[in-house]
């Protein structure tokens, strides 16, 4: 498949890994190891072919975050049972996850506005993107939910205190991506954030047609 090309070493590795755990767990007879791999897969490259059906290039790194994402949530946290081993996972992978979408987030509506980012306050911008990074959170609480429900998975652990912690990490989180699309309009950075922008601006040149160099 073309759209898996030019990834980078980790995202690679990652997928490398997910064949060799399927195929390794087919042979054993471990069907819910096997699937747990293939939907890790499958979801990890979802990015890839939606995008393009936007109109969207996104950054390698970005596809790197997002792959390394999936495959700790999905695959060490399932089946190796990360979430379990270590108390601090759930909380780290939801927080790193929402500020990710929060960036995203500020991405989306910057592209509304194509990359003016003089048409709206940089608060209100950077409020809008909160709102898609826990919105985005509620959706992947709800895929939990359904995992568990419908194959037996053990995702939300502890039911609604598990849910409502996750929900307030992802607030937390957001807020973090939010501010950050926040500082980027004021022209300062928050940690490489502001590089990881440029970058995916870099790639999508035409949908910011108003934008301007910091």
């Amino acid at each position: 498949m073309s759209i898996l090309r030019g990834q980078t070493p980790v995202t690679y590795l990652i997928w490398g890994i997910l064949a060799v755990a399927c195929l390794a767990s087919l042979a054993m007879g471990r069907w819910a190891v096997a699937f747990v791999s293939v939907a890790t897969w499958a979801v990890s490259i979802l990015p890839l072919i939606l995008a393009p059906r936007f109109g969207l290039q996104l950054p390698r790194q970005f596809i790197a975050l997002i792959v390394v994402f999936v495959f700790s949530t999905l695959f060490l946290g399932e089946v190796f049972d990360f979430y379990e081993r270590y108390w601090w996972w759930d909380i780290a992978l939801h927080g790193l996850s929402a500020v990710g979408f929060g960036l995203l987030g500020f991405l989306l509506v910057f592209i509304l506005f194509e990359g003016d980012r003089y048409a709206a306050p940089a608060w209100a911008l950077g409020t809008i993107a909160f709102c898609v990074g826990v919105t985005i959170g509620v959706v992947w609480e709800i895929f939990e939910f359904g995992m568990d429900q419908i194959f037996g998975l053990n995702m939300q652990k502890s039911g609604l205190m598990d849910t409502m912690g996750d929900l307030i990490v992802d607030c937390i989180g957001a807020a973090l991506g939010g501010f950050a699309g926040f500082l980027y309009l004021k022209g300062r950075s928050l940690g490489g954030s502001g590089a990881l922008i440029d970058e995916f601006i870099g790639l999508n040149r035409r949908l910011f047609g108003r934008s301007r160099n910091r």
